[in-house]
């Protein structure tokens, strides 16, 4: 088992990436705390590990709410007792057009998206630091890679998030903490129509799910396992040289 006695915090954990994540880093050892804002996802994905045998811990917290998602991650490291992996998968698109921006709704996507990321890996240091390392990992988006034409301000988020990776790579490498970002393309989630149609109109998320895929060299959408599963990598001792990576994992779509 990769993540054998580890403890592992995952953020965003009830649905999608997150959930596979939970799923996936359990299989392989780890205890695992989900945080989610859901606190009814929350408790079926709970419900749902307990009858494959696995007992996890759930805290439910907003984390665009920086002082929620202190006390959150505080309170998900002493129930653990503890934490050797942070997947902070948080994240939002936010608003999509400048021109007329919606202020509110692109402070909130800030603030989980970019702030959220910083407070929870500054929770975990301490402890991290204390057990010889760990590793923290973020969630950006191809977007934070290149630029997106549907997304800007999740895209200037995200680019936020992959440059506090390789800052922090370097801050805590002389403590065996090891900080690297995950990079996933358009994929097949509950937050895909989010990206797609910002007016909620299915055949405008339709047409633009079909030009996105056709940008992509393997042709189709990121699987949430295919995601959770290179976090179990970047999160394992397999990967204890490796800091400050950016990972696509997005088809070929950033090898053009």
């Amino acid at each position: 088992m990769r993540l054998r006695n580890k403890c592992a915090i995952i953020t965003a954990a009830a649905s999608g990436m997150g959930r596979a994540g939970v799923e996936i880093f359990a299989r392989e050892g780890a205890r695992v705390a989900a945080v989610d804002i859901n606190a009814d996802a929350l408790a079926a994905l709970a419900a749902d590990m307990q009858r494959r045998g696995v007992t996890i811990e759930t805290v439910q917290a907003d984390l665009s709410d920086a002082a929620r998602a202190r006390a959150a991650i505080e309170e998900a490291t002493r129930r653990l007792g503890g934490v050797d992996v942070l997947w902070a998968h948080a994240g939002s698109p936010g608003p999509g057009d400048v021109e007329r921006l919606d202020l509110p709704a692109y402070e909130r996507a800030m603030a989980l998206n970019v702030t959220s990321a910083i407070v929870t890996a500054g929770g975990v240091v301490a402890s991290m630091r204390s057990r010889g390392g760990g590793s923290i990992l973020f969630t950006a988006s191809v977007s934070g890679v290149v630029g997106s034409i549907f997304s800007p301000i999740y895209s200037a988020a995200k680019f936020a998030v992959v440059g506090l990776t390789k800052s922090l790579a370097l801050k805590y490498a002389k403590d065996g903490i090891r900080v690297n970002v995950l990079c996933p393309g358009l994929a097949d989630t509950p937050m895909k129509s989010a990206f797609t149609s910002r007016s909620g109109d299915p055949e405008e998320a339709r047409l633009n799910e079909e030009r996105l895929i056709a940008t992509v060299p393997m042709g189709r959408l990121c699987r949430a396992d295919e995601v959770a599963l290179a976090a179990l990598w970047l999160a394992s001792d397999e990967a204890s040289f490796v800091t400050g990576v950016a990972l696509p994992i997005d088809g070929g779509y950033t090898a053009r």
